[in-house]
């Protein structure tokens, strides 16, 4: 952010392509849950721990009841993949997340991340923990 003669300019980091998946994706979680389908609620672009300054997940899914994290999902085109992947893994440890995904808008491609398996990432949009294809929500 720069300051410039009292007027404010911001950084631009996210393109609408890449809010727009996020639209979706928290439009289908938030049915999932209103229709008692999971009992996780998605957040979008919110701080994982709110204690502290964070990082911020794309979309994470979160037990109303332990406050716990349980799914991380960070949306990018194909060249910011590889550090979002990394960026994944890193919170899905830090924090224990037991699911994680990735998915490259302009490919249309989803990787599937587990806690107990993080070297090991599956070309998968279905999330164990939900029970659910995320990709239904992008159609």
């Amino acid at each position: 952010m720069v300051m410039n003669d009292n007027l404010i300019f911001m950084g631009i980091n996210a393109p609408r392509a890449h809010q727009a998946v996020i639209t979706r994706l928290i439009y289908g979680l938030t049915d999932l849950y209103l229709d008692k389908k999971t009992t996780l609620f998605p957040y979008p672009e919110t701080m994982i721990n709110e204690g502290e300054t964070s990082p911020v997940p794309d979309v994470m899914l979160v037990d109303p009841a332990t406050d716990l994290v349980k799914m991380l999902i960070e949306i990018n085109h194909t060249q910011g993949i590889a550090k979002d992947v990394q960026k994944v893994k890193k919170l899905m440890e830090e924090y224990a997340v037991p699911e994680g995904f990735t998915y490259d808008y302009k490919l249309k491609k989803w990787l599937k991340l587990q806690l107990n398996d993080l070297a090991n990432p599956t070309p998968s949009s279905f999330s164990d923990l939900i029970q659910a294809d995320l990709q239904t929500f992008l159609a």
